[in-house]
């Protein structure tokens, strides 16, 4: 508790202190009949905004059944929350590191002190194992202390030798920045854009999934109790149409959403028309390539880790499974095996190694790609089917002879489907693997260095694992190529994606630098 009170007093005095010796960009008027906090005054909303939009609700996928709803903020509400945040980005940003690092690592101690009551907070809202939730929870806590430890030495200034005087790189926050956030991780994916933002002196505006609404909320919670001051992460329930505005409000400065590919682009070509900086992680169709050389055993036991984690439903899940010959028969028997022997059932309960997808819409459209697929030519050698039970549950599904340009070989499969693709070698495995428009994550399996070799530098994509399944890590960049999007999370590629690098040079005999690296 100590640690508690005494990073949110440093915090606030800091901010008290630095504000009131600068200019602090004025909250939106609070004229009626709405603020002008979308950045061009007053003016009432559309017709449409004034309509009643639809509630945010929290469903069981286990069960089917309401949890909790959620009604939008409305425009002035989310008015006045832009402008606080704002205000709270002009005193944030000359808090000092040591403060920054404070209260990142009370944000850490919390979530490790409530990983049991967060994990079940996510299983509820979104389906996922119980035991993956807990270590999701975990994984948050082990970002938040990463950059906490870090983020000052790697956003120090960078002297850099150009010749007469004095020359360097100086990295400055930009301000409030709006986080569009998806339901598959919904603390992971807060977490790893939100600890590095915050420390590099940003403040967050988060819009997160409408089916998870009360993470969104708890993580807002989280960084309240542990001192931030208002505003410098905030939490907005909104539907999908009202991130336009948000995006036109000339105070939110830059975005990054993680989602699908049509709402990237849709992101994408709002924020470019007010020239904004965005970074996009998208769909992913990852392959999973094994050649005759490696270790079988250890490679069908990957695969079914990497297709079903997360119940399928993850970017970085491997998608499409690539089997060279001779090993395709025996990857194929074993694979088929240890999927059909999944253990499917309540997320809550320990035993459980699959559980529902995470909304009705998802079981739906997965439902509607297999069949699809099946009608084009392609074969199911397990599952294939929705469950007969309460919730959304899909059975853990095999598909081979998948049809060029059937939805399995041209979209993202969220769920618990794998399609099987047999290759004449190495080089047809390669060409098989790079056949599709995403590019975010691949894994290798082969005991032969040239094959490695061949494959880090051939796969078209943003991760190469080697005898392992694709994962982040806070050390590492993570982001993809094609159409998953642009731009890096994570290391200190992640931390410099939203500040200014600025450049200075001073001629010889000038001044000298003071060496400020607060910001």
């Amino acid at each position: 508790m100590a640690s508690e009170t005494g990073a949110k007093r440093g915090l606030q005095s800091a901010a008290r202190k630095r504000a009131s010796s600068r200019h602090v960009e004025d909250p939106a008027p609070a004229a009626a009949p709405v603020p002008g906090a979308f950045g061009r005054g007053p003016r009432r909303p559309p017709a449409r905004a004034r309509r009643r939009r639809p509630p945010i609700a929290s469903v069981n996928p286990a069960t089917g059944e309401m949890v909790k709803v959620f009604e939008p903020h409305s425009e002035r509400e989310t008015a006045t929350r832009v402008a606080r945040a704002a205000e709270a980005f002009a005193a944030y940003r000359r808090v000092p590191f040591a403060e920054r690092a404070r209260m990142m690592r009370r944000v850490a101690d919390i979530l490790d002190e409530e990983r049991a009551a967060f994990g079940r907070l996510i299983t509820t809202e979104m389906g996922k194992p119980l035991n993956a939730a807990v270590g999701e929870v975990a994984k948050c806590a082990w970002v938040c202390r990463h950059y906490a430890e870090h983020a000052e030495s790697l956003l120090a200034d960078e002297r850099v030798d150009a010749g007469a005087g004095e020359s360097f790189v100086r990295y400055q926050p930009l301000g409030p920045i709006l986080a569009v956030m998806p339901w598959n991780f919904p603390f992971w994916q807060v977490f790893r854009f939100a600890a590095p933002a915050l420390m590099a002196g940003n403040v967050v505006l988060l819009k997160h999934a409408a089916n998870v609404p009360q993470c969104g909320l708890a993580i807002e919670h989280v960084f309240t109790a542990a001192g931030s001051v208002e505003g410098v992460f905030t939490t907005l329930l909104l539907t999908s149409d009202q991130v336009g505005r948000l995006l036109d409000d000339d105070r939110v400065v830059a975005a990054t959403l993680t989602g699908s590919e049509g709402a990237g682009s849709a992101v994408a070509g709002r924020a470019g028309a007010q020239v904004k900086k965005t970074v996009l992680e998208l769909g992913g169709s990852d392959p999973f390539v094994v050649l005759p050389s490696a270790d079988l055993e250890a490679a069908v036991s990957a695969a079914v880790e990497a297709r079903t984690v997360n119940n399928g439903q993850s970017c970085i899940a491997a998608k499409r499974f690539v089997v060279a010959e001779p090993a395709a028969d025996e990857f194929e028997r074993r694979f088929v095996d240890a999927m059909a022997g999944l253990t499917v059932g309540d997320p809550l309960d320990p035993s459980t190694e699959i559980g529902p997808l995470a909304t009705a819409d998802t079981r739906d459209r997965l439902e509607d790609q297999v069949r699809r697929t099946v009608e084009a030519g392609a074969r199911v050698l397990t599952g294939g089917r929705r469950l007969d039970r309460p919730g959304f549950y899909y059975a853990p599904t095999v598909l081979t002879d998948v049809p060029a340009g059937s939805p399995a070989h041209r979209e993202e499969l969220f769920g618990p489907v794998a399609t099987l693709f047999r290759a004449r070698d190495a080089e047809d495995a390669l060409r098989i693997a790079n056949d599709t428009r995403f590019g975010l994550g691949a894994s290798i399996w082969t005991r032969e260095a040239a094959e490695r070799d061949r494959f880090v530098d051939g796969l078209e994509s943003g991760l190469v694992f080697v005898n392992g399944i694709v994962a982040s890590d806070p050390r590492l960049p993570f982001g993809g190529v094609k159409r998953s999007g642009y731009g890096r999370e994570l290391g200190v590629w992640g931390l410099r994606e939203f500040v200014n690098i600025k450049t200075v040079r001073i001629a010889a005999g000038a001044p000298e630098p003071d060496g400020r690296t607060v910001e």
